[in-house]
């Protein structure tokens, strides 16, 4: 492996030339005419424009991509976290033209990007599971029946959701019979999959998630817990932490062992995340696995104090890891917060434009993962968020405060951000408590705790 092709872009791509450098790999960026000024445009050896703006005519356009391998003889493809990550067909074409890509086989990504599937093999790997249908469910009627079985209320979930999209929650039969076309219509639209299941909606859990490295050897090892429960109103994450502040050594070693199961299960390769919901009982349920790298990785890295993306490098070009269980410890505490071009003010509504001022914080255990800098134009075209800040601490006290002073330090001009918004959250006293579940965010926005 001497040529990686980063399929991402941004920041994650960024992230990713960074670390094939460490390993000494030529690097190759590919770009859409918008982000032809991103910094991970001019960090990489190469790079290759795949199209214009939208994403379904660059990042995501997979015959475009395919060539960019071809022409810049690129002879392995990490995929970054997004995008191709999970596309069984993508690393199923890289596969048939000698291709390596950098993630988990085909079968596993088939397997755990369909949630009936994945719930299946959670099963059979003895992981709890969430109550509700163990597999797709046919129709409006057969979903009734489950609701009524595991009590409302109850979630409509896409079988190929993903990053909080394609959930549903509804609370009486009415609502299920008025939900059910329009949840199969947004999952045949978004994903290409109308399929469903029902899930018994578990009330004020924490989302809680476990890291997972496997190589091409057999061996499965966990890197410790994420709390992921500050999530905003579509369900996507907005500031994770590492780690699960207040879990017992009991259950993270259940929820660990459980994660490396299944895993094992689908016989998993490279970085993934095994997905928990967690209630204040202890108990926790199966939720889903994500085949790739983790936006919130960083604060996995800190707290372990490796790399991830070097080691899934090392991993694909046929490396055993580097340790064991038994090798792996905790230090610290570490969180990170998700800065997006977005108007708190306007229910979060995209903001575009130039970016005239952009003063990023720093000091001892800050970390910025950006590709923007002052002088960046912020296009309508992709995700909204533009930079990571992550900061560690020895203990989580520690670490909240550093994140709420890096983030009084955090100023941008020329478009809205929704760094106070994050700010505010970060000094709210549940959130310094440790007290937040996946219903934090919308309690704390009935507060009127929103804007600038």
């Amino acid at each position: 492996m001497k040529r990686v092709l980063i399929a991402n872009r941004g920041e994650i791509a960024l992230r990713v030339i960074r670390g094939c450098k460490m390993l000494g790999l030529e690097t190759v960026a590919i770009y859409s005419r918008a982000d032809k000024d991103s910094l991970h445009v001019h960090a990489a050896d190469q790079a290759i424009c795949v199209g214009e703006a939208t994403n379904t005519d660059s990042y995501l356009n997979m015959p475009a991509v395919l060539m960019a391998v071809e022409i810049s003889g690129a002879d392995a493809v990490h995929p970054g976290y997004g995008y191709f990550s999970e596309r069984e067909n993508f690393a199923d074409c890289l596969a048939r033209m000698g291709v390596k890509f950098i993630g988990p086989t085909v079968d596993a990504i088939r397997a755990m990007g369909d949630k009936a599937r994945a719930k299946e093999a959670a099963i059979r790997a003895g992981c709890p599971v969430v109550p509700g249908s163990e597999g797709r469910v046919e129709d409006e009627a057969a979903a009734l029946e489950i609701a009524r079985t595991i009590g409302f209320p109850v979630l409509l979930k896409a079988v190929a959701g993903g990053g909080g999209r394609g959930i549903r929650r509804v609370a009486d039969e009415a609502e299920l019979r008025r939900q059910w076309p329009i949840a199969q219509s947004e999952a045949q639209a978004s994903f290409g999959d109308g399929d469903m299941i029902v899930e018994k909606c578990v009330e004020r859990p924490r989302h809680v998630e476990v890291q997972v490295l496997a190589d091409e050897h057999g061996n499965v090892v966990h890197l410790f817990e994420r709390e992921c429960s500050v999530q905003n109103l579509r369900h996507q994450k907005i500031i994770e932490e590492a780690p699960f502040a207040g879990m017992s050594e009991s259950l993270r070693k259940r929820m660990g062992e459980n994660a490396v199961a299944v895993a094992k299960a689908v016989g998993y390769t490279n970085a993934g995340t095994v997905e928990f919901l967690v209630d204040d009982q202890e108990n926790f349920y199966f939720l889903e696995m994500n085949t790739r790298l983790q936006v919130e990785h960083p604060v996995t890295e800190w707290i372990c104090n490796e790399d991830l993306v070097t080691l899934q490098l090392r991993i694909a070009r046929g490396e055993k890891l580097p340790f064991e269980q038994d090798d792996l410890k905790m230090d610290g505490h570490a969180i990170e917060a998700r800065i997006t071009a977005q108007d708190p003010d306007q229910d979060f509504a995209p903001s575009t434009g130039l970016i005239t001022r952009w003063n990023a914080p720093g000091g001892p255990g800050v970390r910025m993962d950006t590709h923007v800098y002052a002088g960046f134009l912020i296009s309508p075209f992709y995700d909204p968020m533009i930079a990571k800040l992550i900061v560690k601490g020895r203990t989580r006290d520690e670490a909240v405060q550093r994140l709420e002073n890096a983030l009084g330090e955090f100023h941008v001009e020329g478009i809205k951000t929704n760094i106070e918004f994050l700010r505010r959250v970060v000094m709210h006293p549940d959130f310094r408590a440790g007290k937040v579940d996946t219903s934090f965010v919308p309690r704390f926005l009935s507060e009127g705790l929103i804007g600038v």
